[in-house]
């Protein structure tokens, strides 16, 4: 039967571990009959099934695992030797003796450890010995876990070293070069494997040497743990050192590992002191490395350094930190550009990456210099140059990252709006991420309840937000989504409520400003970003009531006049977006604000305009009775039209009223005009018998409606109609309208209670409104009173 080679792994691990098992059993005995020689026999035999060459690197290492715990038994043995009078020497002698080179090897690091501990020689000599003589093992895995065995227990000697000569420069050396010295056998064993078997298992080999990464990073570990390596000594030593090995291994993954564990090993203060060492190195990488996630890490870390402690600040100005991070002050080009230069095939995802690396470094550490962030977001720019918008989606979240950030530090949208090349980088977004990005802005403005109080900022911003302000690449609004859009468009309008200014001029200013952009948005943006904008600047113009004077000059100042000038044109575009009903209230809104600053040729307009969309653009009924509502409501607070003025407009509106469609409609908008010619707080309108001739006139459309829904249905309609006037004649005969009378209501009575008993099929909402309106003139006749006697003439 043919096995595969997971089971043929684990046949030969399992051999392996049983030979391993079998000559312990052997050497625990001879240990424990003092036999040193049966012991070194069987140890060796226990250690050669470290020889094969058959198990993956994961299996391996279970297999070594199981001899390391019987060598610490065998060291422990040792030692004891040595407590018994036996030589370490001649032990150090005796093992060189065994038959194979590996298992001599093994047992050679053992007994060098006792030998290091019994200081019958100096450290130094017995390491120097060791980690020469480990290169007679060449094989990747075999030397790799042989190296790592030689590192593992001559780690807790190396402080020895240190101490013995108390803390001699020499000697710490000394510990230093073994380090380096293993460090480097132990990263040409583990480049050497890619070297092993055919091209087509290059995929297993990668994964193979991932396994063993850790064995050569503990090498830096351990020389970050030495007591007395100082900076200097880092600077002119250790790290020039593992540099070269870095760099002249020429292998991808080997480069990138190691850059790793320097920067994640040693510490931020020395990252810092060396920056411009370490960041040198980083150009002579091999094209494929993935430098970007290097270089990132390592900004990442002096940005947690820096913002650890405010002190720290003046380090980083010292050395220059971000002169030597950049390339785009004008010094020193030790990173981006070089880095970038020199890795030709870096993609636009992974430039971008280290600029947001950088930008993020930049407002950590130097969050006042504005001009950094600039030079940075500049960089990115010159990157992207000639190159069309984006689509990797990599690449434009890390954009949106990059111009995220400034946002996300200053929470103030006015501090990135003073970036010259924020908007420069925002061009080169495609126009879904775009808006994506002008709603972030936009959710930034309103969390921090930003106020954009220029006319400069209002231009670039309104730049920023483009996309979602007018089509970017020609798209049909139609085909975008519905709730999104919506979305957008109220989120922009939200945004206009925020642009404000105390000077006139200014506010004017930004008004324009706004309207600008909004004007482009097409006819289904307007009716979202139009009246935000027609508000804001009614606003104005209630603050600049009474200053309606022209002045000479080359600019004219902000007069009500010159807005409303503005905002007819503005209202106007509406009736081109087919948004008549909300031109006709706009136009009504500023009919008000006229009315407020006493400009009666400005009102007249407003209304003109009213009524000619109410007559050429809004032909469904149900708006045409809101909309006359909306006209007669708004003209009855109307105090600034002379009598013509006045009398033209309500004419039109009770002719308009009496032309609806439906007689109930008819009806009330009728009945509605007849508060048009009776207003309490004003002097001069209060034309009782026009009130009633409106009153009467409903009545009798009341009537007709009655009328055709009895043609229609074969019964009378509700009597709602005639109590809805019976009230309006109510209102009058309390307000002293002398052609409102007693006798008058008194007949409306009885002719709502006759149709009540003539009704085969009562309403009750009919008649309990009726009976309200009944209640109310009993309650008005007993509270007496001068009211209570104008109500006498009537019963209920």
């Amino acid at each position: 039967m043919i096995t595969s080679g997971f089971e043929d792994e684990d046949k030969w691990l399992a051999e392996g571990i049983a030979g391993i098992q079998q000559n312990a059993f052997y050497m625990h005995r001879a240990l424990d009959a003092n036999n040193l020689r049966e012991a070194l026999k069987y140890s060796s035999q226990l250690l050669s099934e470290l020889r094969t060459s058959r198990l993956s690197p994961h299996k391996y290492f279970e297999l070594y695992m199981r001899a390391f715990d019987e060598l610490r038994k065998l060291e422990m043995f040792f030692k004891e030797q040595d407590r018994h009078g036996c030589s370490v020497a001649d032990l150090y002698e005796l093992v060189q003796h065994a038959g194979n080179i590996l298992p001599r090897l093994y047992l050679l690091c053992t007994v060098g450890s006792v030998y290091i501990k019994s200081k019958d020689a100096p450290a130094k000599d017995v390491l120097k010995d060791l980690v020469e003589m480990c290169r007679g093992v060449q094989h990747p895995i075999r030397g790799l876990f042989l190296r790592s065995y030689l590192a593992q227990v001559s780690r807790d000697k190396l402080p020895d070293i240190v101490s013995e000569c108390e803390g001699d420069a020499d000697t710490i050396m000394d510990a230093v070069e073994f380090v380096l010295q293993n460090f480097i056998e132990m990263n040409k064993l583990w480049v050497r494997m890619q070297l092993q078997g055919p091209v087509r298992v290059i995929e297993k080999r990668n994964k193979e040497r991932n396994e063993l990464r850790d064995l050569v990073g503990k090498n830096l570990h351990v020389l970050s743990q030495i007591e007395g390596i100082d900076l200097e000594m880092y600077k002119d030593t250790v790290l020039p050192r593992i540099l070269e090995q870095v760099v002249n291994c020429k292998d991808e993954l080997a480069q990138y590992y190691l850059m790793d564990c320097i920067i994640q090993v040693f510490p931020d203060e020395y990252h810092l002191q060396t920056l411009e060492t370490l960041l040198g190195a980083c150009p002579q990488l091999q094209p494929t490395v993935d430098i970007k996630t290097v270089l990132s890490l390592l900004m990442e870390r002096l940005s947690n350094y820096a913002a650890s402690s405010p002190e720290l600040l003046p380090e980083f100005l010292q050395v220059e930190a971000f002169a030597k991070l950049s390339n785009a002050i004008g010094k020193v080009n030790v990173i981006v550009a070089p880095v970038i230069e020199a890795q030709v095939d870096m993609p636009v995802v992974g430039a971008i990456t280290l600029y947001v690396s950088l930008l993020t470094f930049t407002l950590r550490v130097h969050p006042d210099r504005l001009d950094y962030v600039d030079q940075v977001l500049g960089a990115c720019v010159k990157k992207l140059s000639g190159k069309a918008k984006l689509e990797d989606t990599k690449a434009t979240k890390q954009v949106v990252a990059l111009l995220s950030a400034p946002l996300e530090k200053y929470n103030d949208i006015v501090t990135a709006l003073t970036l010259s090349n924020y908007p420069c980088v925002m061009d080169h977004l495609d126009d879904g991420t775009n808006k994506v990005m002008a709603m972030v802005i936009i959710q930034s403005i309103m969390t921090n309840n930003t106020c954009i109080s220029t006319a400069d900022k209002v231009e670039v911003l309104f730049e920023l937000i483009k996309g979602l302000i007018k089509d970017l690449d020609g798209t049909p609004v139609d085909e975008l989504d519905e709730e999104d859009f919506k979305e957008e468009q109220n989120s922009v309008a939200r945004l206009i409520h925020m642009l404000y200014n105390d000077d006139p001029e200014e506010m004017l200013k930004i008004i324009c400003t706004v309207r600008k952009h909004i004007m482009t948005g097409g006819p289904k943006r307007l009716p979202f970003t139009v009246p935000p904008l027609v508000f804001s600047a009614l606003k104005l113009i209630r603050r600049l009531q009474g200053q309606d004077g022209e002045v000479d000059g080359e600019e004219v100042p902000a007069t009500p006049k010159k807005i409303f000038q503005l905002l007819n044109q503005t209202v106007e575009a509406l009736s081109y977006a087919q948004s008549p009903e909300l031109a006709l209230r706009l136009y009504l809104q500023c009919a008000e604000a006229a009315n407020d600053s006493d400009l009666e040729p400005v009102a007249y307009e407003c209304f003109t305009q009213a009524f000619l969309l109410y007559e050429e653009e809004i032909a469904d009924s149900k708006a045409q009775v809101t909309a006359i509502h909306l006209i007669i409501g708004t003209l009855q607070r109307m105090n600034v039209f002379g009598v013509e003025n006045r009398d033209t407009l309500t004419h039109k509106a009770t002719g308009y009223s009496a032309k609806l469609l439906k007689k109930p409609d008819q009806c009330r908008a009728v009945y509605a005009c007849s508060h048009l010619f009776w207003v309490d707080d004003q002097d001069g309108i209060k034309d009782g018998e026009r009130v009633l001739l409106c009153l009467k006139r409903s009545l009798r459309i009341a009537n007709a409606a009655q009328q055709m829904a009895n043609v229609a249905r074969g019964s009378s309609g509700p009597i709602t109609l005639f109590v809805e006037i019976l009230n309006k004649y109510l209102y009058f005969f309390e307000k002293g309208n002398p052609q409102i009378t007693g006798a008058a209501i008194q007949g409306l009575i009885e002719l709502i209670k006759n149709m009540q008993s003539d009704t085969t099929t009562p309403d009750r909402a009919s008649d309990a409104f009726f009976a309200s309106a009944l209640r109310y003139i009993q309650f008005q006749k007993e509270k007496g009173g001068a009211m209570g006697e104008l109500y006498n003439s009537i019963n209920v």
